[in-house]
């Protein structure tokens, strides 16, 4: 009996379809996950980039039923000027204060502590959000 050869002989005629199509596939996918990071780099520098005022709540302190002492820290451009909004809740979620705190130093870094009067006793105190003056709130 004669063995009859199914398959064409190994590297005889070139690429197959599948082995073309393949590293079609992989060109594709490589430049798409490059544009795909260049996209998020482009992103992430622009967000912070185009952040000219950020604050960050160090700690507080609840001082009695109608106040709260905030520690406030403000990170921006040396000339910058803008405010920053704090609100303080209490247990259930109703605001008890809120406050905007404005700052015109000529520095870049600015720590602070601030009282906020409340209507009732508080139990967190929140920063939510800061805007340069002439700018978007960030």
């Amino acid at each position: 009996m004669t063995a009859v050869r199914e398959a064409l002989p190994e590297g005889r005629y070139g690429r197959s379809a599948d082995e073309r199509a393949d590293r079609k596939l992989k060109i594709i996918g490589s430049v798409l996950g490059v544009a795909l990071i260049g996209v998020v780099g482009w992103i992430g520098y622009d967000y912070v980039a185009g952040q000219k005022v950020s604050a960050e709540v160090i700690k507080f302190k609840i001082v009695s039923d109608d106040r709260v002492d905030v520690h406030l820290e403000v990170r921006k451009d040396r000339d910058a000027k803008g405010y920053c909004t704090l609100r303080s809740q209490r247990v259930d979620g109703d605001d008890v204060a809120r406050k905007d705190i404005r700052f015109d130093d000529r520095s870049d870094r600015i720590d602070r502590i601030v009282s906020l009067r409340t209507t009732s006793r508080a139990t967190s105190v929140e920063l939510l959000g800061c805007t340069a003056d002439g700018g978007a709130s960030r």
